[in-house]
């Protein structure tokens, strides 16, 4: 039996393997929305740099988390308190096995201790029935971005609970 993934908050020492799941989740899991352009490939990772990382794990307005598996980080997600998700990536071979919604269900809680009722994220094509079935919608047409067709996606929180 696998041992459950555990969710923890980021630290400033995690900035470089954050960087190398980020890497390699688009470099392989992705590689149906960049079809192998190495110029998608690049534009799409010079915004997630370690150092940029490093930046956002700094800011308070920032969560950062780390899925393991025993001590083995296997994905990472991130959520701004103005509701949004900026990313949720996991390593290839571990799609599919609980670490992306677990990650998700814990920026989920992030967010709504901060009040947020409505969040929003960007799916590529990969991502797309990920985020459906954690019940999240499309809020506008496809759109390009970095040479990648991107979904605006949005959730609300069930306020009765």
């Amino acid at each position: 039996m696998e041992a459950p993934i555990c969710i923890r908050s980021a630290l400033p020492a995690d900035s470089g393997i954050i960087s190398r799941i980020i890497e390699r989740s688009i470099r392989v899991g992705c590689a149906f929305d960049h079809r192998n352009d190495p110029q998608r490939v690049s534009a799409w990772l010079a915004q997630l740099s370690a150092e940029q990382i490093s930046a956002w794990l700094a800011n308070p307005q920032c969560y950062v988390n780390v899925a393991l598996l025993g001590d083995k980080p296997v994905g990472v997600g991130m959520a701004a308190a103005c509701g949004e998700i900026t990313f949720c990536y996991v390593q290839p071979e571990w799609f599919r096995r609980g670490a992306g919604r677990a990650l998700m269900n814990d920026l989920h809680g992030w967010l709504r201790i901060r009040g947020v009722l409505h969040v929003n994220l960007n799916s590529t094509r990969t991502g797309q029935a990920f985020y459906r079935r954690l019940g999240y919608r499309e809020s506008t047409q496809p759109a390009a971005r970095d040479g990648l067709q991107t979904l605006a996606m949005t959730q609300s929180f069930d306020t009765s609970a």
